[in-house]
């Protein structure tokens, strides 16, 4: 009643605010009729048009560690600089209007001159950026194509992994070129660059859709790395962890409008080895000794547990080669099949073992053959099968030869006639307890199993018509014909000696302990496999096994007639075995390929070592200095050091102890 009595004094300015007011209210009004019922056909064909895609990202991968916690592979923030071509929509229409100017073109015409356009815009661009950046950049017009017509709501790659400088000159830059961004993203890197390569093994790019067809059906998939070989493919599963999976919207022509995470990615658990980097690294050095590309193998393992402290492989390579992806030429020297440089020659290469199988013929002469080790043998300087069998040379010289001896000086005529007084049964049997022939499930996904006749073979040879004549055996013997060893397994047998007779398993991973970062090795955390036990055993005679570790022994220590002696240690006794075997192509030799097994310290022996050169001169010569180099590497961690004094600084062990903070998973763009 008040408002309206003020209305009856006809106040002017009441008025003038009163049909303002009013006036407002019918603008507001008629806005949302048109909104709501002019324009709604318009946004709900709009909405029509618009449409969600699914993006599964991958997740941080686990770290590889030692058995004291030093990192071998981990990761590291990736700078990349991407396209984001959404960005560029109305340069291309500002340029497609321009070229087509007043024009009447056909719809084919305007779908090329509209390419044209889009390439020729994004080239500028990505021109512009190699002049900022002082490189030469040119955009490759099938891959821009298929992008954009396939992989619209992703950005475009342009530069993979920059360096600092260039992501400061990129980031410092007043004016940089529309629709590029930083983007940030964890990139595995090893450390240790080619250590432990054939171990940890390499990745590749994905097929990225494999895994996401099984749970998560998405549209798009950015790009993930799966292991290939070595412990990166065998736990592959583990060290990946799960994808995340965001939520793009993208309107009718393929351009984003939003994004949203709708499950975060979850990094990989970090697996523990057995290996012993201080040993792994001291069996890479004694390899590099004897040559930049010398082809060959060395073999650590611990003979109470089976776990393997050292496997090293030569020539080694840089894994860090194939991530973010390998270069032609890099591919070139890794795939050279003279070096074989991608083989691990410790588990998938086999070798004839030479002499150091002379201590599986031993054992079995001992145990089966009633061979009394104080008997004096005539060697003749060959063995001969008879008067019209072809002889086997011994480079051990003539004259009389226990089993110490024998062992002492390599002697072929001695262990042939052995040999042949056991018989094959009793050799196939001692081999069988030592599994060879076998693979012994080391998860490498690089293994060989090696050959060994066993009674199902002989037989079908014999109802071949090619039965085992004596000289198969003599060639058996002496670690030549129908038989094939990796320097694992010869690892494996050299432990069995030196712990009274147990076959162990082999152990490379300790434990697999969960995400995040890896304070201690120790507290319980994960998943533990324990040692994996005795394969099998010897089950030989306790006199036996010491007679044999006596002469293996002696052929270290013996410094007159031993071929071992070039790996003797002073005061850290070591038992062992040289080995000189011949590889023919075609019956033409192409080279020797020599060894040396060995296990120490002799009084408690905790180490089992076999060193394999492809192409040496001779087991004692070549492979024993350097099973030295490894021993006095085991004998110095082995030694008590004093604890450091207050203040000390920081060695660099300790240092290279110290674990790096986990780089975290971003899907975010610096800008």
């Amino acid at each position: 009643m008040l408002i309206f009595d003020q209305f009856k004094r006809d106040d002017r300015l009441l008025w003038f605010l009163t049909i303002g007011v009013t006036a407002c209210m019918g603008i507001l009004l008629a806005g949302l009729w048109y909104l709501q019922v002019v324009s709604s056909k318009f946004y709900k064909e709009s909405q029509k048009n618009q449409s969600s895609r699914r993006i599964q990202f991958p997740g941080q991968r686990g770290k590889i560690l030692d058995q004291n916690g030093v990192v071998i592979a981990e990761n590291r923030p990736c700078y990349n600089i991407n396209l984001y071509l959404e960005d560029l929509r109305d340069l291309y229409k500002d340029s497609y209007a321009q070229a087509r100017g007043k024009r009447r073109l056909k719809l084919s015409e305007q779908q090329i001159l509209g390419q044209s356009v889009r390439y020729q815009v994004t080239s500028n661009i990505v021109h512009e950026l190699g002049l900022l950046l002082k490189k030469t950049l040119v955009l490759n017009e099938s891959r821009f194509s298929n992008h954009y017509y396939s992989s619209l709501v992703l950005p475009l790659p342009v530069l993979e992994d920059i360096s600092q400088e260039e992501k400061a000159v990129f980031m410092e830059a007043p004016a940089r070129p529309p629709g590029l961004n930083l983007d940030i993203q964890p990139l595995r890197v090893y450390t240790n660059q080619s250590t432990a390569s054939h171990i940890i093994g390499q990745l590749a790019r994905s097929n990225t859709e494999e895994r996401a067809e099984e749970d998560l059906q998405c549209h798009y998939y950015l790009t993930e790395f799966k292991g290939l070989v070595g412990i990166e493919s065998a736990f592959d599963t583990a060290l990946r962890g799960n994808p995340g999976v965001m939520s793009v919207l993208v309107n009718n022509l393929g351009y984003r409008q939003a994004e949203e995470i709708w499950v975060p990615s979850e990094p990989g658990s970090n697996i523990v080895l057995t290996l012993d980097l201080r040993i792994q690294r001291a069996a890479e050095k004694a390899l590099m000794s004897h040559g930049q590309n010398t082809k060959g193998a060395i073999v650590v393992m611990d003979t109470r547990s089976g776990d393997v402290l050292a496997m090293a492989s030569s020539p080694p390579y840089d894994p860090n080669l194939f991530v973010p992806r390998i270069s032609p030429e890099e591919w070139m020297k890794l795939t050279d099949t003279n070096l074989n440089i991608a083989l691990n020659r410790a588990t998938y290469a086999t070798y004839a073992p030479g002499s150091i199988f002379k201590v599986v013929i031993g054992l079995a002469a001992l145990e089966f053959g009633n061979l009394n080790p104080a008997e004096i043998y005539h060697n003749k300087g060959y063995f001969s099968y008879g008067p019209r069998s072809r002889p086997i040379h011994d480079l051990a010289p003539a004259g009389e030869y226990d089993f110490r001896r024998a062992i002492v000086k390599s002697s072929n005529a001695y262990f042939v006639h052995c040999g042949l007084e056991t018989g094959l049964e009793g050799l196939m049997e001692m081999a069988s307890r030592l599994c060879l022939g076998q693979k012994t499930g080391i998860p490498l996904r690089q293994e060989s199993s090696g050959f060994f006749p066993t009674p199902a073979w002989v037989e079908r040879r014999s109802s071949q018509g090619a039965p085992v004549y004596p000289g198969d055996i003599g060639q058996l013997c002496i670690g030549q014909g129908a038989v094939a060893v990796t320097p694992l397994q010869m690892t494996v047998m050299a432990a069995a000696v030196a712990n009274g007779g147990k076959v162990l398993w082999p152990r490379l991973v300790e434990r697999i302990l969960p995400p995040g970062p890896v304070v201690s090795l120790q507290d319980g955390r994960g998943i533990y496999f324990p040692p994996r036990g005795v394969r099998s055993e010897l089950r030989v005679k306790p006199q036996h096994l010491d007679t044999l570790r006596k002469a293996l022994l002696a052929d270290v220590e013996d410094s007159k007639e031993g071929t071992g002696k070039k790996a003797m240690i002073p005061g850290f006794r070591i038992s062992g075995k040289t080995g000189t075997a011949q590889f023919k192509q075609g019956g033409i030799l192409q080279r020797h390929d020599v060894w040396f097994a060995s296990f120490a310290p002799y009084e408690n022996p905790r180490y089992a070592m076999v060193v394999l050169i492809e192409g040496g001169v001779s087991g004692g010569d070549t492979c024993a200095p350097l099973a030295r180099m490894v021993y006095e590497t085991i004998k110095d961690i082995e030694t008590p050091k004093p604890p450091p004094a207050v203040g000390q600084e920081t060695t660099p062990a300790t240092e290279d102890r110290m674990l790096a903070l986990s780089t975290q998973n971003s899907m975010t763009r610096e800008n």
